[in-house]
C-alpha cells in the first residue's frame, strides 16, 4: 500500500472527509468528482497508480478539495487498518466510505467450469474486502466524534438479485452485499451513521466496454425501459445524496440506479 503526491500532511480545513474505493477511473472516478463537488475532501483508492489516478486527483483538486490517493488491494485485508490510519492521518477523520471497488468473473462463462481460484478471487475481493474495510471504517466512525453527517454507501449491482449464469462468482459475491448493508445499518443507527446500498445496472464504464455492441442490440429490445446506457454521472449522483445526510433516517435502503431493469413486468 503506498500513499502518492496530490495530498497534504495534515488536514487544513473544516470540510468533511470521504474514502472512495477504485476510484482510478469509471463509476469511482465520478462519485470522487462528485462529492468533491459537494464540499468532501477526498481520499481514494484503486490497485494501479498511473495517469488515470493523475487524472482523478486533478479533477478531484479542481473542485477546491484536497486529495490523497493510497495505493491499495481491497482483497489486502491485512492492509485495511493502515489505510484507514492513512487516510485519518491526512484529513482527520472518515465521514464516508464509498464502497466501490470490486471485480468481475475471471472469465465469463458455464458456472459448470467455474474454477475455485476465480471463485475466491472474486469473493475475496467484492464480499470480504469489503466486509472487513467496512467494518475497519464502523470502528473508527464509532470511535471518533465528528461534526459533520456520516455514512456508508455500498455500490452493488443488479447482479445482487438479476442472475447472470456466466458470470456466477461476480453474482454470487454482489447478493451478498444487500445483506452487509442491513447488518451494518443495525449496528450503527444509534451512532447517527447512514448505511445504504446504490445498485447501478447496466453503465457505460471501461468494464463494460467490451461487450457494448451486446448490450446495444439489447437495449433497442427493450431490456431496459429507459432505453439507454447509464452514465457514471448516474450513479455519482444517487451515491452523493445518500451521503450527504439529507436521508439518514432511511438507512438500510436500497436505491436502483438501473433505468427500469431490475423492475418485474409482464
Amino acid at each position: 500500500m503506498m500513499g502518492t503526491a496530490a495530498a497534504t500532511d495534515v488536514a487544513t480545513s473544516a470540510r468533511p472527509v470521504a474514502l472512495v474505493t477504485g476510484a482510478r477511473r469509471g463509476i469511482g472516478r465520478a462519485i470522487a468528482c462528485e462529492l468533491a463537488r459537494r464540499g468532501y475532501d477526498v481520499a481514494f483508492t484503486d490497485l494501479e497508480d498511473d495517469e488515470y489516478t493523475n487524472v482523478t486527483a486533478r479533477s478531484i483538486e479542481a473542485h477546491g478539495a484536497r486529495v490523497l490517493f493510497v495505493r491499495s488491494n481491497l482483497g489486502d485485508v491485512a492492509s485495511h487498518a493502515g489505510l484507514v490510519e492513512r487516510v485519518v492521518e491526512w484529513g482527520g477523520s472518515v465521514d464516508c466510505l464509498v464502497n466501490n471497488a470490486g471485480i468481475g468473473s475471471p472469465v465469463r462463462g458455464d458456472l459448470l467450469n467455474v474454477a475455485l481460484g476465480g471463485f475466491d478471487e472474486v469473493l475475496g475481493v467484492n464480499l470480504k474486502g469489503t466486509f472487513f474495510l467496512t467494518q475497519a471504517v464502523a470502528r473508527h466512525m464509532i470511535a471518533a466524534s465528528s461534526a459533520h453527517p456520516r455514512s456508508i454507501v455500498t455500490v452493488s449491482s443488479v447482479s445482487a438479485t438479476m442472475a447472470s449464469p456466466e458470470r456466477a462468482e461476480y453474482c454470487l459475491s454482489k447478493s451478498a452485499l444487500p445483506m452487509l448493508t442491513k447488518l451494518f445499518a443495525l449496528r450503527l443507527a444509534q451512532a447517527g451513521i447512514g448505511v445504504f446500498e446504490v445498485r447501478p445496472g447496466i453503465i457505460r464504464t471501461p468494464m463494460t466496454a467490451g461487450v457494448a455492441q451486446k448490450y446495444e442490440a439489447r437495449f433497442a429490445k427493450g431490456l431496459v425501459p429507459m432505453q439507454r446506457w447509464g452514465e457514471t454521472d448516474d450513479v455519482a449522483q444517487a451515491v452523493a445524496q445518500l451521503a450527504g445526510g439529507a436521508l439518514q433516517f432511511a438507512t438500510g435502503s436500497v436505491l436502483h440506479v438501473d433505468g427500469g431493469l431490475s423492475i418485474a413486468a409482464f
